[in-house]
């Protein structure tokens, strides 16, 4: 079902499905997306949906409709489009699967009695004997096969190059339509590939040429479909030769004689579908040339090469579509762990908020409460900014740079782990350098950077026989260009074959604890910054992670390089 997640505006967080019909937008309490914003109108916008295809327009609103930062009228949403309505500004987005083209009505598959098919088939050809088409036949001269061979040979060429230059099957069945009809002279054309579900041939490209005096609807036999597909040879048809009365008086000449190709599109382990061409042969053409068939067997052989191509393409369309899917739903999987895995810590610091309140309210100390709803309002608002850094978390993501105070990031996250720390009788020690002045860097990103590695170490600590410490330290380093957060515990320490798997995804020591996302989430953070993680670990001692960035100094005109040399460590 699409929806539209508001990503600015009052109500920040917050989904809106709907179906397809008409969805109203407005202030209004009456509208089906009521949105609190005194800048949208009581009635703003609508959008209507149907068959997948979703419209956005705008009522004429006060301060109008705007997609992508431009004003719109009326609009067509694709996934992923900004819609603004005032202040508030949402993502749109749509399930994938787009309607595709339905062109039963231009191919059709009859039984041969029904429209009185009277084809037959003239020859067929193996897959293997395809290969042999530059072979050169006793019947033609040679000046005349060398310039068919030199065709043949560029049209297979042009299709192993279109093949080789996209992975949209669509586009490229419609490339392979387009080279066939400027190789043969056929007049009407279908792909057909085989669903994947019922087995049935579904029609994907369909092609006419303008002078085509029989329209552009294409009938196929079933008798010819079911031979190619069952013996996965290409056959060549003609109702020519079943006409007894060839003569230039005939009726069959004031016909026309109908010739047809069909060959199997057969792939490394199956047939994937059918290339079906056809023509007629105008009474005109008999009369003037005497010629009777436009088709040959040398036709037939390079459009089962052709043929062979194009499956051969599909067989790795599909395989890599299989591959993006699966990578696809792995990313959904690691994204809903991510976000489980703040969420989680974001908790534990509402619940310590949650704990001063009522600590607060039974006491009846103002003060308390104030402490503890501060922590809570607090966390609440980390969520959703959590949330729409999970809307890019597959992109690479740019810090947000603006100058602030390491050392108010330390201990805004201290505080928010105090209460998850005495609950496991570990005690936080915080030890701040008060030479660092104010930086530039991503004091988000850095606090949920350092709150990982803090719970890590709070946790780590809890595990420790000793009495359980974690000490929090900062440092500026203006000789090395950096500022550092070290995070130090005394717990069981990492064994020296865990190290190198520290900042894999989803590896974990804490079992059941922990996700395995924390660590690799820092480092990418840490790594944005242009800086790192460094870890000391000494088993049965402790361990120790130094998280460094570069210090740069607001004003600098530094901020834009910090950004263009991330990827450099």
């Amino acid at each position: 079902m699409p929806s539209l997640f508001v990503i600015r505006g009052n109500d920040q967080g917050s989904r809106f499905e709907f179906a397809e019909g008409t969805t109203s937008i407005g202030r209004d309490a009456s509208n089906d997306i009521q949105l609190h914003d005194t800048e949208v109108s009581r009635r703003h916008a609508q959008i209507y949906g149907s068959k997948d295809v979703y419209t956005v327009s705008d009522l004429d609103s006060s301060n109008g409709t705007f997609v992508n930062g431009r004003p719109v009228e009326a609009h067509r949403l694709e996934s992923g489009d900004h819609l603004q309505i005032g202040r508030t500004l949402m993502l749109f987005t749509q399930p994938p699967g787009a309607p595709e083209v339905d062109l039963s009505d231009k191919v059709a598959i009859s039984s041969d009695k029904a429209f009185g098919d009277q084809s037959h088939i003239v020859h067929s050809v193996s897959h293997e004997e395809s290969s042999h088409f530059f072979e050169l036949s006793p019947q033609v001269e040679q000046s005349a096969w060398l310039a068919r061979a030199r065709g043949n040979l560029q049209a297979m060429y042009r299709a192993a190059l279109a093949v080789s230059q996209t992975l949209d099957i669509d586009k490229l069945l419609h490339r392979i339509m387009e080279l066939i009809f400027e190789s043969v002279e056929a007049d009407r054309g279908c792909v057909m590939l085989t669903d994947a579900d019922t087995g049935r041939l579904q029609p994907k490209v369909q092609r006419t040429r303008r002078n085509s005096k029989d329209g552009d609807r294409i009938t196929i036999s079933e008798t010819i479909l079911d031979y190619v597909m069952e013996n996965g040879e290409g056959v060549l048809t003609s109702d020519a030769q079943q006409d007894d009365r060839w003569n230039p008086a005939a009726s069959i000449v004031r016909m026309g004689i109908r010739e047809a190709i069909c060959v199997p599109m057969r792939g490394r382990y199956d047939i994937v579908g059918v290339i079906y061409i056809d023509t007629s042969t105008s009474p005109q053409e008999l009369m003037l040339k005497g010629v009777a068939n436009r088709f040959s067997e040398d036709h037939l052989k390079l459009m089962v090469a052709i043929a062979h191509q194009a499956a051969l393409a599909v067989e790795d369309t599909r395989y890599y579509s299989a591959m993006v899917q699966a990578e696809r739903l792995a990313a959904v999987g690691q994204t809903i762990a991510t976000l489980s895995h703040h969420i989680k810590n974001i908790l534990q610091g509402i619940r310590g908020g949650s704990y001063l309140i009522e600590m607060g309210l039974s006491e009846h100390d103002e003060t308390v409460v104030r402490k503890g709803w501060k922590i809570v309002e607090k966390n609440q608002n980390k969520i959703s900014a959590l949330v729409l850094d999970m809307l890019t978390f597959s992109k690479e993501r740019e810090p947000d740079l603006q100058p602030a105070d390491i050392n108010r990031v330390v201990c805004d996250v201290v505080e928010l782990m105090q209460a998850h720390a005495a609950d496991l009788d570990v005690a936080v020690h915080c030890r701040l350098a008060d030479d660092i002045p104010t930086l530039v860097f991503d004091p988000e990103g850095m606090h949920r950077a350092i709150l990982n590695v803090i719970t890590n170490a709070i946790d780590a600590a809890a595990d420790s026989e000793r009495s359980g410490n974690v000490e929090v330290a900062t440092a500026y380093l203006p000789e090395d260009g950096k500022i550092q957060v070290s995070i130090r515990d005394d717990g069981p320490g990492i064994p020296a074959d865990e190290m190198e798997a520290l900042f894999r995804p989803f590896v974990s020591s804490k079992k059941s604890r922990g996700t395995g996302l924390g660590l690799p989430v820092s480092q990418k953070i840490l790594s944005e910054h242009g800086g790192r993680i460094a870890v000391e670990s000494y088993p049965g001692k402790g361990s120790c992670f130094s998280l460094e960035l570069p210090a740069v100094a607001p004003g600098t005109g530094r901020e834009a390089t910090s950004q263009t040399t991330i990827e450099e460590p």
